[in-house]
């Protein structure tokens, strides 16, 4: 039986330091729990190519990489800032490039970093909205973390620690409900 594979991209180069972070937490603590091989990858990965492609076909090598990596996942977590604006328009993008059934049945999990405590309001109402493309499909999990969930960089939060916790344990039971319709069928 070939290993799960967890693959992250963290969709904020403003930011970098804390989406990134975030991102590398629920894909690290993913890898664990599911005994998955794990890549993370920034939206930077993508290159310039990125900006004018309106398929698959027209983005450089690197960038069609990493949309492979993303496809073969078996769980993706997708990291983002809250707010408009800035590189998370150009990060939908790689999503609208893709056709929506390319992930089905996989889990997401949406992870938006932002200020203060009003923007955790925001994961509901602009990012799962800004990641339409999974709208069609059984939406995932959405978590978020503001700013004094970090200290010096990386996860301090206890709090935040356990909603990783949850979420990643919702992820995984789905990709196990996944691989027991596929021997079912």
């Amino acid at each position: 039986m070939p290993q799960t594979r967890v693959v992250g991209i963290s969709g904020n180069i403003t930011r970098p330091s804390r989406t990134r972070a975030f991102v590398d937490h629920i894909v690290h603590r993913l890898a664990v729990d599911a005994g998955a091989s794990a890549q993370t990858f920034d939206i930077e990965d993508f290159g310039a190519s990125l900006l004018p492609a309106r398929r698959l076909d027209e983005l450089a090598p690197e960038a069609r990489y990493v949309v492979g990596q993303m496809l073969a996942a078996d769980i993706l977590v997708v990291g983002s800032p809250t707010f408009k604006g800035s590189y998370t328009g150009l990060f939908k993008h790689v999503f609208d490039l893709l056709d929506p059934s390319s992930l089905r049945g996989k889990p997401v999990i949406l992870a938006a970093t932002g200020g203060g405590e009003r923007h955790s309001l925001m994961v509901e109402h602009q990012l799962r909205p800004l990641f339409g493309f999974f709208e069609a499909l059984a939406i995932p999990t959405a978590i978020y973390a503001s700013d004094k969930d970090f200290a010096d960089g990386s996860l301090a939060s206890e709090a935040i620690r356990d909603r990783v916790g949850r979420a990643v344990g919702e992820a995984t039971q789905a990709l196990a409900r996944a691989a027991r319709a596929r021997l079912a069928a």
